[in-house]
C-alpha cells in the first residue's frame, strides 16, 4: 500500500519503507534525525516545476499535468516501477515537507504510483 506523510510527523511501523520525495533537504530536520529508507531525486519534482507552482493552490492542476509528464521519464519510470512492487508486498510511505496537505506533489506520486 502506498501512503503519504509529512516529514514532521512520527515515523511508525506502519509506515514500512520511507521514501523522501523532496528534491531539497527538508527545513528544520538534521539527516540524522530523519527516518527514511531513501531519497530517490529521479522522481521528486525538477526545480523548474517546483519554482513555478511555487505550492500556490490554483497553479496545482497544471502542476499535476505537467509532473505527470516528467514522471514518464525512463529514468522516474525504472524508481516508479521499484516502488510499486515493493508496495505489493507492504507498505511505502511518500515523505514530503510541504504545509499543503492537500495540493502537493506527493499526492501526485501517490496517484501515479497506485495505477502501477
Amino acid at each position: 500500500m502506498i501512503k503519504i506523510k509529512r516529514v514532521y510527523e512520527k515515523p511508525s511501523k506502519d509506515d514500512g519503507y520511507r521514501v523522501l520525495v523532496d528534491r531539497l533537504w527538508p527545513r528544520g530536520i538534521k539527516k540524522e534525525d530523519l527516518k527514511f529508507s531513501e531519497w530517490p531525486k529521479e522522481i521528486c519534482p525538477s526545480t523548474e516545476l517546483r519554482k513555478e507552482f511555487g505550492h500556490k493552490p490554483e497553479k496545482f492542476g497544471e502542476f499535476r499535468t505537467e509532473y505527470k509528464k516528467e514522471l514518464k521519464s525512463a529514468e522516474a519510470h525504472d524508481k516508479l516501477a521499484e516502488l510499486a512492487e515493493r508496495a505489493q508486498d507492504g507498505n511505502v510511505t511518500l515523505l514530503y515537507a510541504a504545509r499543503d496537505e492537500k495540493t502537493n506533489h506527493a499526492i501526485v506520486l501517490k496517484e501515479v504510483l497506485d495505477k502501477l
